[in-house]
C-alpha cells in the first residue's frame, strides 16, 4: 500500500495540465465523496490513509481532450520511468494476490473477503500490467483484446452488484433486490456481447445499464457515509466502485 501511495504520489506530480480534462471531470480520479470516504475509513480501520494524495490529484488542471500536447524528453524519460517502477510493484502485487487466492481455495488461509473477490481484483491488476506493457511497447493492442473490453467491464460490474448484495445486511431487501437485478441485468449483457463478437464497445445496453448502475451506487454512498444503510461495506470500497462505474462509462462514451 505505501509503495502504491509513492507512485500515485509521483503519477500526480507529473499530472498536472497533462492529463486530459475529460478524465479528471469524469469521477473515475475522485468523487465528491472520497475525501469523506477516506477519512471515515481510516477511523473506522485504523489504517493510515495519505488523504493529501486525494486533496493533490482534485488540484489537478487538465488539458483539452482534443489538443494535441508537445511532451518534453524530461517528462517522457520519467513517465517512462514510473511505468517501468509500476510494472516490477504491480508484478509483485499479482503474485501476492495469486499466492492469497490459492491459500483460500486451499483453505489453507481464511479471510473475510469473497475467493470471487480475490479473483475480482487479481484480474484488475493483470489488466493494469497489461496497460503499462503497451504503454512500455512490451506488448500490442489486438483487436481482440479490444473486442473484450466491454466483456471485462461488464464483468466488473456484475460482480459489483454480486458482492453489494452480499455485503449488505439481510434486513435491506430493497437494496439487496435492486443489486441482485443489476447483477442479472449484467449476467445477460454478457451473454448478449459473446455472443455479438465485434460489437463490442459501442453497446448502447452497456452505457444505459452502468448509468443506472452508477446511480444506484452514488446512492449507496451517500447512504453509507451518512449511517442510513446498514451493511459491511467500507465508505471506501462504496467509494472505489462509484469511481470504477464512471471509468467505465468514460470508456463507453469515447
Amino acid at each position: 500500500m505505501r509503495k502504491f501511495e509513492a507512485l500515485l504520489s509521483r503519477t500526480i506530480a507529473l499530472s498536472d495540465c497533462v492529463v486530459r480534462s475529460c478524465v479528471l471531470n469524469s469521477g473515475e480520479i475522485f468523487t465528491e465523496f472520497t475525501d469523506c470516504a477516506e477519512r471515515k475509513t481510516q477511523c473506522l480501520t485504523g489504517t493510515f490513509i495519505n488523504r493529501g494524495l486525494t486533496a493533490s490529484a482534485m488540484r489537478l488542471k487538465g488539458c483539452n481532450c482534443n489538443t494535441n500536447l508537445h511532451i518534453s524528453h524530461s517528462l517522457m524519460h520519467q513517465v517512462q520511468q514510473l511505468n517501468q517502477d509500476g510494472l516490477q510493484l504491480v508484478n509483485c502485487i499479482i503474485d501476492f494476490k495469486e499466492k492469497l487466492l490459492c491459500g483460500v481455495n486451499s483453505c489453507n488461509i481464511f479471510t473475510a473477503n469473497y475467493p470471487l473477490l480475490i479473483e475480482h481484483i487479481l484480474r484488475e491488476a493483470q489488466l493494469y500490467r497489461a496497460h503499462l506493457m503497451r504503454l512500455e511497447g512490451l506488448s500490442h493492442c489486438s483487436c481482440r483484446e479490444l473486442r473484450d473490453s466491454e466483456l471485462f467491464w461488464n464483468q466488473i460490474m456484475m460482480e459489483h452488484a454480486m458482492f453489494i448484495r452480499g455485503l449488505l445486511d439481510p434486513s435491506e431487501d430493497a437494496l439487496i433486490d435492486t443489486a441482485d437485478d443489476f447483477a442479472e441485468d449484467y449476467k445477460c449483457l454478457l451473454k448478449a456481447s459473446a455472443a455479438a463478437n465485434d460489437r463490442t464497445m459501442c453497446n448502447g445496453n452497456s452505457l444505459a445499464l452502468t448509468q443506472k448502475f452508477r446511480d444506484f451506487k452514488r446512492a449507496g454512498v451517500e447512504g453509507i457515509e451518512a449511517c442510513k444503510i446498514r451493511s459491511i461495506i467500507l465508505p471506501l470500497l462504496a467509494d472505489h466502485v462509484l469511481r470504477e462505474a464512471n471509468h467505465y462509462i468514460r470508456l463507453l462514451e469515447t
